[in-house]
């Protein structure tokens, strides 16, 4: 049914047939990074499912030393340490989440991840991101609601029935299930490609954060890029830091910010002076005397000025400004 698919010179992923849903996309995807050039099979045929080097979400098998992922059998108590059970797309990522991460990292973003950074960096996507798709496969909890949570999302990658009646045959319609699946696994690759990313971009920028210039006594720190989350780290290990000082690259200018005083608060550790707030241009180059001075946040979290030179008067001002009584 299948079996002009499967190339012997090759590795070759077998799932099953018929509809697909996020937790055997995410699963073959990321055994498509790990194993590139893999050829892939959807099929209910045991004889090709045994033949084949992985059987995701189809055999009835979970033996990761195998390449066997099914969750379906009766008896399957595999499961986290919370207590989540795992479906394809955890079964997977836990045998092999760790080298796709590192692979990522070389790949996209030329960084060699050390064995604990890739396996802490895999453990952290389970917990923000796979554990939904397996909770959503075996009916826990769904990930966001509606139509907006990604096994949603990538459920509507399937071919509805209006597109299988337009299919001229069953091998037709076969062939567009099959090309939706690759549209999908395009899909999750990205957003597996993006959260990798990020978190190497996190380790980088940390480095970065923490051998940042500091100023005025360290109550300033100078960031050369303005992209660099610096927040958590400033936040967590910097307690004199009142402001931070960066270089927006693409808009050519520098931004002055306030250091939040906790997590998910908007509350600082010092604001930038009432004076300021909502001025722009000419008006903000009046009450400071920096002539490059561009604006001031409304809620006086950030300023920015075209200068460095600009930036740090600004600064200085607002450290000495004194702290309003509540």
């Amino acid at each position: 049914m299948n079996a002009h698919y499967i190339n012997s010179s090759t590795m070759l992923i077998a799932t099953h047939s018929g509809k697909f849903h996020a937790d055997d996309v995410w699963a073959v995807a990321v055994l498509d990074l790990v194993f590139p050039n893999c050829n892939l099979v959807r099929t209910r045929n045991m004889d090709i499912i045994a033949g084949a080097d992985f059987a995701v979400d189809v055999g009835g098998v979970w033996d990761p030393k195998a390449g066997r992922f099914d969750h379906h059998q009766k008896g399957f108590a595999g499961a986290r340490e919370s207590g989540v059970v795992y479906a394809s797309a955890g079964l997977v990522w836990k045998e092999h989440g760790p080298r796709c991460v590192a692979l990522i990292a070389q790949r996209h973003a030329s960084y060699t991840l050390s064995e604990d950074s890739a396996r802490q960096i895999a453990y952290a996507i389970d917990g923000d991101l796979v554990q939904y798709l397996d909770m959503a496969d075996t009916g826990a909890a769904k990930n966001a609601p509606g139509s907006y949570g990604l096994s949603a999302v990538i459920s509507g990658f399937n071919p509805n029935w209006l597109d299988e009646q337009a299919a001229p045959s069953a091998a037709a319609a076969d062939e567009l299930r099959l090309a939706q699946f690759r549209r999908a696994m395009e899909f999750i690759r990205d957003i597996l490609v993006n959260a990798v990313k990020y978190r190497v971009s996190g380790l980088l920028a940390l480095e970065q954060v923490r051998s940042a210039e500091r100023l005025e006594q360290g109550r300033l720190l100078f960031i050369k890029n303005s992209a660099l989350p610096w927040v958590t780290v400033v936040r967590n290990e910097m307690p004199n830091v009142l402001f931070v000082i960066s270089h927006n690259i693409a808009e050519q200018r520098y931004m002055l910010h306030t250091v939040p005083a906790a997590a998910d608060t908007f509350e600082a550790r010092k604001d930038l002076p009432a004076s300021w707030a909502g001025l722009q241009g000419a008006e903000l180059a009046a009450v400071t005397g920096v002539e490059d001075a561009g604006f001031c946040h409304n809620n006086l979290f950030i300023a920015a000025a075209r200068s460095y030179e600009g930036i740090l008067r600004m600064a200085r001002l607002a450290l000495d400004e004194p702290v309003q009584s509540a």
